[in-house]
């Protein structure tokens, strides 16, 4: 029984362990988003956590200790001079993990996982500004400002009604 083992050994050895979720880290802080089967997902996120909080205070050590885990130079780079900055004020939660389906091959389940500034749909979707709902009378003020433009657009409407097509004349008879 497993009581009390909140790891995820993921079927490898603890080397290969290591190496597949500094990969994976790297990749995901490259890219800012991965696809991967949701166990490795699920992994990867309390393997990143705290890494990112370590990179919002840019000092050697806290360099020196991610460069540890990751053993990539860029990988380091980018997460202290790109993503540090953009997560400064969240207090915890950088990623955010989608589940995508299934894999064809062996059904395995699959899921998205990305940092939760860096996602420009979602980001656009919650900045978007609020528009005032018109009402009634904002639209009879309109009217009132613009009283030349409206006599001139009403004009050939009134004309066309005014005329009656074939149709019509036929069901007044």
């Amino acid at each position: 029984m497993r009581h009390n083992k909140k790891v995820n050994h993921l079927g490898r050895k603890s080397g290969h362990r290591k190496a597949l979720l500094a990969n994976m880290a790297s990749s995901l802080i490259l890219n800012k988003r991965i696809v991967t089967t949701e166990a490795k997902a699920k992994a990867l996120k309390p393997y990143l956590e705290p890494l990112v909080t370590k990179s919002k205070e840019d000092t050697t050590h806290n360099r020196r200790v991610v460069f540890s885990y990751l053993k990539s130079k860029e990988a380091v780079n980018e997460l202290f001079r790109v993503i540090a900055p953009k997560v400064a004020d969240r207090p915890g939660g950088y990623l955010r993990i989608l589940h995508v389906g299934f894999r064809q091959g062996d059904a395995a389940e699959m899921a998205l996982i990305e940092f939760v500034d860096f996602n420009e749909a979602a980001l656009a979707g919650s900045t978007k500004k609020e528009t005032k709902k018109a009402t009634r009378r904002s639209r009879a003020k309109k009217a009132e400002t613009a009283p030349e433009e409206a006599p001139a657009e009403t004009a050939p409407a009134e004309e066309v009604a005014e005329q009656e097509t074939p149709a019509e004349e036929a069901k007044a008879e």
